[in-house]
């Protein structure tokens, strides 16, 4: 919406002429009229307030260099990469592969947002030994591709909800790498079906700031958990390290998740960062539109 009098006519003159109101215009981003809620739009990237991303195995393209080209074709401002697979060993860990990935973030302008530990659904971070030297070297290729979080995935054949024996050797692995973490300035995110209150209590068994806690706003619907009391809880301890903003079968803002709501307790907590979209893709629907639907809805609901 324009300033209202941009183009008025000048006292003397019956318009205003072209130099004028190029001179005008120059001003109107930094003027003071503009709406606050326009303002983020103006920002540089790096200056805005949220970040918007996609997890690569969402737009199909887990642990590939060419997941950003797919990200800039979306119109992301990053994408959350994975460590790697059981099968190329987490090749991330590699030096040649983290170069790949810094190549094409140059070319695209697609940052790498964060990185994140899928296999863990499947070899469990609570019982398979390999997983250990995993979580401990993600934290190495964090750093070294300027990251600050590492998802570390807890569902399927790693599911720690009713498993005391499982959530006590987690909370033992995490105890031992969390130094490591703090000296690298890396948080180990945690996602899982636990509530706010049962990851509060690993974080605190653990000790370290280290680790925290990475919200996903479906995961907590399916549960059942009060997803707006959650993240102002969370977030008034500082634990939410990363968002995943996600529906299940659904475009983001036509499922079961009020983002109005969320952006409410983002608002009151102060959050500022990456948000990652997951998921939203309707039954039969094709990835690239849903996904460009979905980060201009993220785009307009979070003012990026």
């Amino acid at each position: 919406m324009l300033r209202p009098g941009l183009f008025k006519r000048d006292k003397d003159m019956k318009t205003i002429t072209r130099r004028q109101m190029i001179a005008r215009l120059s001003g109107v981003a930094s003027a003071s009229w503009i709406s606050p809620r326009l303002a983020p739009l103006l920002a540089a990237p790096d200056q805005r307030r949220f970040r918007i991303g996609a997890c690569d195995w969402s737009i199909g393209k887990t642990a590939d260099t060419a997941a950003l080209v797919v990200g800039k074709e979306i119109g992301l401002d990053g994408v959350q990469i994975s460590l790697g697979t059981a099968a190329n060993d987490m090749h991330l860990r590699q030096a040649s592969v983290q170069d790949q990935y810094r190549g094409l973030a140059k070319k695209t302008g697609v940052e790498v947002a964060s990185l994140a530990i899928g296999t863990l659904n499947d070899i469990p971070y609570k019982s398979d030994e390999r997983t250990i030297a995993w979580v401990s070297d993600s934290i190495d290729a964090c750093k070294a591709m300027g990251c600050r979080v590492v998802l570390l995935a807890f569902f399927g054949n790693g599911d720690l909800k009713g498993d005391q024996a499982g959530t006590s050797e987690v909370v033992r692995r995490l105890k031992d790498v969390a130094p490591k973490a703090e000296k690298a300035g890396v948080i180990l995110g945690i996602e899982s079906w636990l509530s706010a209150e049962e990851h509060v209590d690993i974080i605190d068994r653990v000790g370290s700031p280290a680790v925290q806690v990475y919200y996903d706003v479906a995961n907590s619907e399916k549960m059942g958990y009060d997803i707006y009391r959650e993240i102002r809880w969370l977030g008034g301890k500082k634990l939410i390290c990363e968002f995943h903003l996600k529906e299940n079968g659904f475009l983001l803002g036509q499922g079961r998740v009020d983002f109005k709501k969320v952006r409410e307790a983002m608002d009151e907590i102060g959050y500022s960062g990456w948000m990652q979209i997951e998921g939203a893709v309707p039954p039969g629907a094709e990835m690239l539109p849903s996904y460009q639907e979905n980060c201009r809805f993220a785009r307009g609901m979070f003012e990026v």
